[in-house]
């Protein structure tokens, strides 16, 4: 198999709250041939808060990180649903508006650094699906996942809004009926859980200003899943996995019933599959312990 090369935008959470995450990017990259250079200049995307503070500074900052990704060559893939929304906006914006490129180009000017426009930016769920393909994934699987149902949790940056995150791929999700994540745990040998709140907000994004709603929101996603007799979820997303990983209590005070299964990220779903050792998967990392392995 032809060996890929991606810019890696790690974002904050993979290299500090979930380290199981990364964990796994590497080992799924290194089972299917993809080397990953890490964008380790890149700061924060500003995780959709600084941009209602300061949107020309959030993006300056964006422009800065896919301007590493451009001085590789390379397309950016980021791990992380919102460092994938507002990459991916910085990147419509800039290159849909000549006069507000020039204006963070000359900010960027002032490090050395110019935002040309000329490297995609695709998370790597959507990178494994586009350029490896799911029969090609099928083919490698060698411990197939036949024995669990699986649920998958899309969240809202991945798949929001649809018009701009389809221009990074090929698979042209719609938000409403997502099917990329589904795909990929059919191509994994599991089964699919499909129930109501696979797309909805975890509520990670709320969780300061109204924790309430968010304990709901995270309880609604899970209760959800366990009604569909899931015996785990699954999610492309750092932040919907701390989230759905470590809120159960409050979560399921929040909705007036235990709620608790094992999250895997979506690395670690693909790398049970294509056979990588559960150490190299961060597997212990969780706080709803993953007991099936």
């Amino acid at each position: 198999m032809k060996k890929l090369k991606y810019a890696l935008f790690t974002g904050c959470t993979a290299k500090q709250s979930t380290p199981e995450q990364m964990m796994s990017t590497l080992a799924v990259a290194k089972k299917l041939n993809i080397e990953l250079i890490e964008l380790t200049e890149a700061s924060c995307c500003g995780a959709s808060h600084l941009q209602d503070y300061d949107d020309f500074l959030s993006l300056v900052l964006n422009a800065r990180n896919i301007a590493y990704a451009e001085k590789h060559g390379l397309t950016m893939v980021t791990i992380c649903n919102t460092c994938q929304l507002n990459t991916a906006m910085t990147k419509h914006r800039l290159d849909n508006n000549a006069e507000l490129k020039a204006k963070v180009n000359e900010k960027l000017a002032e490090v050395g650094l110019e935002y040309k426009g000329t490297s995609n930016v695709i998370h790597f769920l959507y990178a494994i699906i586009d350029d490896i393909g799911l029969d090609k994934i099928k083919e490698m699987v060698v411990t197939p996942l036949s024995q669990f149902n699986i649920a998958p949790f899309y969240g809202c940056h991945n798949i929001r809004p649809s018009e701009l995150q389809n221009e990074s791929h090929n698979s042209k999700e719609n938000p409403y009926n997502p099917t990329s994540l589904d795909d990929l745990i059919i191509a994994c040998g599991g089964m699919t859980v499909d129930y109501n709140e696979k797309n909805k907000c975890c509520g990670f994004h709320v969780e300061l200003q109204a924790p309430k709603t968010g304990a709901i929101l995270s309880g609604n996603a899970i209760a959800g899943a366990m009604d569909g007799n899931a015996d785990w979820m699954v999610t492309p997303c750092p932040l919907c996995h701390l989230k759905l990983d470590t809120q159960t209590k409050h979560s399921s005070e929040a909705i007036g019933r235990e709620v608790k299964l094992p999250i895997l990220h979506m690395q670690q779903m693909l790398g049970l599959a294509l056979g990588c050792p559960s150490d190299e998967l961060g597997l212990k990392h969780h706080v709803s312990k993953v007991n099936f392995i």
